[in-house]
């Protein structure tokens, strides 16, 4: 997959021809079920057309630019594990659109020149909610209309599990309550973080249970606090393991408020400082609790170890 970024109003078109392309439109944070529909209808017009795939996603995150969000942006799957996961579905090209405020005053017409015919797109296919264009005032109908034939529309109707919308907001949600195994589910595979191995204080070791104290990456999301069934990704290998989500309440002064991930890696006695790893999110084991001492927290940890490791025989 070739990757493009695309600014406007100086770079709004490609330094190579591409050819004709069926391009699927949306921001795509968390590439979820959803998404997916989305996508593989796009690859699919493509397949028929005998064009190339695209995909067009934006950067940042359009609230970030137009104000009204107080608080930070997290992503579901910031933009390097985006651009992996559609490489992964099998998309040609993507087009990074740099989301900014001159950007967001183009009139829902005028990015249809710029970015649908302007780019030989031959077919468009996105969710029936995508919106484009100053203040969102474009809808998919516009699309058709503006396009006169020039192009295809596809418009794939609300992607539901039971009564309630597949989305990014739902599954920021699920997170915040810690029901991974649901994500998981609403994503098609399993909830990964990507971050890096630092220094913690090494008390796990001290006890017999050495942790990788992971660092996320900057705006990424993270499930709420507790403990989880884990694997984690190091120099491309997969481990299991049991995480903590939390401020290590047993040990830590209340008055600080830094939130830590550590996962202790079954069978696994290497130095990583320093080396960037993934962790998926598989179950929810409990919530995070303070104990009466170390041996209580000891039986404890055990225990999750345990339960972690009767789950991962119950999946493979």
């Amino acid at each position: 997959m070739e990757i493009i970024h695309l600014s406007y109003p100086i770079h709004v078109k490609p330094n190579h021809e591409t050819g004709p392309l069926s391009l699927a439109l949306g921001f795509f944070d968390g590439v979820h079920k959803g998404h997916q529909r989305v996508i593989g209808d796009a690859i699919e017009q493509a397949h028929q057309k005998k064009v190339k795939s695209a995909v067009m996603t934006f950067d940042p995150h359009p609230s970030l630019v137009l104000g009204g969000r107080k608080e930070e942006v997290f992503y579901i799957t910031p933009m390097q594990q985006k651009m992996e996961i559609l490489e992964e579905m099998g998309i040609d090209y993507c087009f990074i659109v740099r989301f900014t405020s001159e950007f967001a005053k183009l009139t829902p017409e005028e990015f249809i020149k710029f970015f649908v015919k302007g780019l030989h797109v031959v077919h468009v296919t996105a969710g029936f909610d995508f919106s484009f264009g100053s203040k969102g005032k474009g809808d998919m109908a516009l699309m058709k209309q503006v396009g006169e034939g020039h192009y295809g529309v596809t418009v794939v109707d609300k992607q539901e599990d039971g009564d309630e919308k597949i989305s990014s907001t739902r599954i920021r949600e699920l997170l915040k309550q810690g029901g991974v195994e649901q994500v998981c589910y609403l994503l098609g595979r399993p909830f990964r973080v990507i971050g890096t191995v630092v220094n913690g204080d090494k008390r796990g070791r001290t006890i017999g249970f050495p942790t990788a104290n992971v660092e996320p990456e900057l705006g990424a999301v993270v499930p709420s606090r507790g403990v989880y069934a884990v694997k984690i990704q190091v120099q491309g290998q997969f481990h299991n393991g049991v995480c903590n989500i939390g401020y290590k309440p047993t040990f830590n002064n209340p008055d600080i408020k830094k939130q830590v991930i550590e996962v202790h890696i079954f069978d696994f006695d290497k130095s990583i400082y320093g080396e960037m790893v993934e962790v998926e999110w598989h179950e929810r084991i409990r919530d995070e609790q303070k104990f009466s001492g170390i041996d209580e927290l000891k039986a404890q940890i055990q225990r999750d170890k345990l339960t972690a490791k009767q789950f991962f025989a119950g999946i493979n």
